[in-house]
């Protein structure tokens, strides 16, 4: 299986994304982690658990070192870089099994969304999914109020959504998975990847 994150506009948690759906491809079978993004966000992060003793259950390897890598796996996850142009879209696309476009509920995020979302249609493709993130707490409604935004627009959506989470930000910076932080709400934020994972192996 070959998935792909990708977003038009930065903040949106598109590498942590990628990592923690990464993890979960790990579970069913060796993954690799291309990273495609010039700000290599996801080696960095890889990079950082390495220097503190811990590493991540994947391999991560930049777009040139893919092909050494590859050999074995059963599965890739591709960090793409932010902002991508309609003809490195195209070629994702083609490039991938499902493309996963994260997206925070403000309205800046919502706007870009639209726009890859045109591009997307543009190009004749179905297959691509939109992954809530970074969603508040209540009394706050931003992502009740995306999701049925982009559910009468009928735009794909996934079921499930990431919640906001200091977790992450914390297994950023330790460059581990968010469940090994010591954070009281690290096991619930992975909870929340995990739910995503299971609709991607489902295919629902």
């Amino acid at each position: 299986m070959i998935i792909t994150t990708a977003s038009f506009k930065g903040g949106v948690a598109k590498t942590t994304t990628a990592i923690h759906i990464a993890a979960c491809l790990q579970t069913l079978g060796q993954t690799l982690l291309i990273d495609g993004d010039p700000n290599r966000s996801a080696s960095r992060w890889a990079e950082r658990g390495i220097a503190n003793g811990k590493s991540l259950p994947f391999k991560v390897a930049g777009v040139n070192q893919s092909a050494r890598y590859s050999k074995g796996c059963d599965h890739f996850v591709i960090d793409t870089e932010a902002r991508a142009e309609e003809e490195d879209l195209k070629e994702i696309v083609d490039g991938c099994d499902l493309l996963v476009l994260p997206t925070t509920p403000d309205t800046l995020s919502l706007d870009a969304l639209i726009q890859t979302v045109e591009l997307l249609k543009a190009l004749g493709t179905d297959k691509y999914k939109i992954l809530l993130t970074r969603i508040s707490p209540p009394p706050r409604r931003e992502g009740e109020e995306a999701r049925q935004f982009l559910s009468e627009a009928g735009f794909p959506l996934f079921k499930g959504q990431i919640r906001e989470a200091v977790a992450f930000q914390k297994a950023g910076n330790d460059g581990v998975l968010v469940h090994q932080v010591n954070d009281r709400r690290a096991k619930i934020a992975w909870s929340d990847y995990q739910a995503i994972g299971k609709e991607i192996f489902s295919g629902k």
